[in-house]
């Protein structure tokens, strides 16, 4: 490395440490922010304004009410006599959910016979209905288990085991892809910034007239980037420390496999930069790249839920291979041999995309 190269790197590092306001912007996104959006998109259901009319009166059906009571999922806010008071307390918006309790209900579950429960449910947020019947229904076979054991003899047994997130919390999933979108934003945001800012200053002449090639200069803008990228897991690793994630896989692994992630991220930053003539432009087109990387990657919405031909595109977001390792390294605590594919993946990606940006770099700079 030559001497001039050396004095590059130094005085891109020394620039970049000096802006205050980027450090903080960087370490908001990686911790404050990835907290915030954790608690604030959080899909978990709790505390479900419910309203129960109870009909039969028996010993089991004041033992269901004392169970949805007690629940952490509902909220009991009416025990009504009447559905139709019930009905107007959901459309008046003061309760989400009705538990209809029939008359005869103790009488037909012993004796097994069928009997029926109407759950009626709000459904303008369809999340908080589904969740509400996936938990109202985990609350009566409780009920079933606790008080009718003999039940357990009349039919088939199917015993379910939850692996790597027991409690079925997305704060472990959200977590996780919050700070996999930090390390995105940040990747494409800052270098497409920085090099823009320079061609505005008109600084980046100066560099060009330096004992410095073209290749060097390149890596001297991405560098800062790659070194903040990867330091800034470290203290994302207490906030996901904080929400309880375990980490399961090796962190070597993990930093290897981020570092070829934030190369891809990079690269994308390094082409918008190419192509922008001010610092508006170069936002604008990173946010125009952004918003698709994202959306494909499976962070908001699950990849198999897209269409045919959106799940094709999506293979082409590197976002969406390193959420596979993020979550393979954390929750499951796998390693190369389970990530290989996607690890080839987002190799696959980074390494032209590289190549693709430095050779528009050096003929828009020429």
């Amino acid at each position: 490395m030559s001497i001039a190269m050396i004095g590059l790197l130094r005085k891109e590092v020394i620039q970049f440490f000096r802006d205050r306001v980027i450090l903080v912007l960087i370490l908001w996104l990686y911790t404050v922010e990835a907290v915030f959006c954790t608690l604030a998109l959080s899909f978990d259901v709790e505390d479900v304004p419910l309203a129960i009319v109870d009909q039969d009166r028996s010993t089991i059906s004041r033992e269901l009410v004392q169970k949805f009571a007690l629940s952490e999922s509902f909220d009991l806010q009416y025990q009504e006599s009447a559905v139709s008071v019930a009905e107007t307390h959901l459309a008046h918006g003061k309760v989400t959910a009705i538990l209809v309790i029939p008359p005869g209900f103790e009488r037909s579950i012993r004796s097994s016979e069928q009997t029926t429960l109407q759950l009626l449910l709000d459904g303008t947020d369809s999340n908080i209905a589904a969740n509400s019947l996936y938990n109202a229904r985990g609350v009566l076979a409780r009920l079933v288990r606790e008080q009718l054991p003999f039940a357990a003899n009349t039919g088939a047994i199917a015993v379910t085991r939850v692996w790597y997130n027991p409690q079925l919390t997305t704060s472990s999933f959200m977590v996780l892809s919050m700070i996999a979108l930090a390390g995105m934003m940040v990747g494409v945001i800052h270098p497409a910034a920085s090099i823009v800012r320079e061609k505005e200053r008109g600084t980046l002449e100066q560099l060009l007239v330096a004992p410095i090639s073209t290749f060097q200069l390149f890596l001297a803008k991405i560098a800062p980037t790659m070194i903040i990228g990867l330091l800034a897991v470290f203290p994302s690793l207490l906030i996901v420390r904080a929400f309880d994630v375990p980490m399961r896989g090796s962190l070597a692994l993990f930093l290897i496999l981020t570092g070829f992630f934030l190369l891809s991220a990079v690269a994308l930053g390094v082409l918008i930069a190419a192509y922008s003539r001010t610092l508006q432009q170069a936002l604008l087109l990173s946010f125009f790249g952004l918003f698709p990387v994202m959306f494909l990657s499976g962070t908001l919405t699950p990849v198999e839920a897209m269409p045919d031909v959106l799940q094709a595109l999506s293979r082409l977001s590197p976002l969406r291979y390193y959420m596979d390792i993020i979550i393979g390294v954390f929750l499951k605590g796998v390693g190369w041999r389970d990530l290989w594919d996607e690890s080839l993946c987002l190799i696959a990606i980074a390494i032209p995309m590289l190549i693709l940006s430095l050779g528009i770099f050096r003929r828009r700079l020429q």
